[in-house]
């Protein structure tokens, strides 16, 4: 039996005719011998507009529940998702190849490592890209790190959260993505950080698409005084889960676990 990355991702109606895109650049994915991808599509609601472009394929799952916003949406997929590593791909944004395979390897490569990102470029509706300035060095990322550059540049982090690749126990420890309207991936990046390290890969892990349609770009994204409140919980969480002084360190898989999973 191989060792399983699962791929979460929460669809509403406006998104939902970039997953054949999505499902394309997962296609495109090499693992290491004895690993495999499963991928689970979670509806933020119940429509009849999302099925039409769910994949035909073993590997993906879709489901549909009431609305709640992506955090939930992610959240009670995991329901339906058995594997050691939950990667988080929305419905919008591209693989390119090689991404999963960098985030297992160093996933794989260090039990003190919770999570990992990569660089990101912007996909623009002509198909250009461009990066970010001031990408973090490639390798380990320690523990605070995230909080502090967070903090001291207007609430943005230094990786972006939507390259997150975790171990599933870790993710359920921490009870999934936070329940919020938005900015729940950072809620959730920075509860990592604050017990266990992190990896960043300098190598391309996502294309993140721009249109006029993403949820980021909508007026109550930015609302000043919901901003406020989402960043003053998120760093409250943090914080607290930081002065619990919790380390994550992944458990080495016994000798039963060993066969069963060949």
């Amino acid at each position: 039996m191989n060792r399983r990355i699962v791929i979460v991702t929460a669809v509403h109606t406006p998104s939902a005719p970039f997953l054949p895109e999505a499902y394309l650049s997962l296609c495109e994915q090499e693992l290491p011998d004895g690993w495999e991808w499963h991928w689970v599509i979670q509806e933020d609601g119940r429509t009849d507009a999302v099925a039409p472009y769910i994949p035909q394929d073993n590997r993906v799952t879709f489901r549909q529940g009431r609305p709640g916003g992506p955090g939930v949406t992610r959240t009670i997929a995991l329901a339906h998702a058995e594997g050691e590593y939950v990667k988080v791909l929305d419905a919008d944004d591209l693989l390119p190849p090689g991404a999963l395979a960098r985030d297992l390897a160093a996933l794989e490569a260090d039990p003190t490592i919770g999570w990992a990102t990569s660089r990101v470029l912007d996909l623009f509706p002509d198909g250009s890209t461009t990066g970010f300035p001031g990408d973090p060095a490639h390798g380990p990322i320690p523990h605070g790190a995230i909080l502090d550059h967070w903090k001291a540049n207007d609430f943005r982090a230094p990786v972006h959260p939507a390259t997150l690749c975790v171990r599933r126990e870790l993710l359920l420890s921490l009870g999934g993505w936070m329940a919020l309207p938005a900015s729940e991936d950072t809620g959730l990046l920075l509860a990592l950080n604050s017990v266990s390290r992190g990896w960043f890969s300098r190598e391309t892990g996502l294309l993140y698409r721009k249109w006029d349609g993403q949820m980021t770009g909508q007026p109550p994204h930015v609302d000043p005084v919901e901003r406020e409140a989402r960043m003053a919980v998120i760093e409250e969480r943090a914080r607290a889960l930081a002065a619990f002084r919790w380390r994550a360190t992944a458990k080495a898989p016994s000798a039963d676990e060993v066969i069963h999973s060949r």
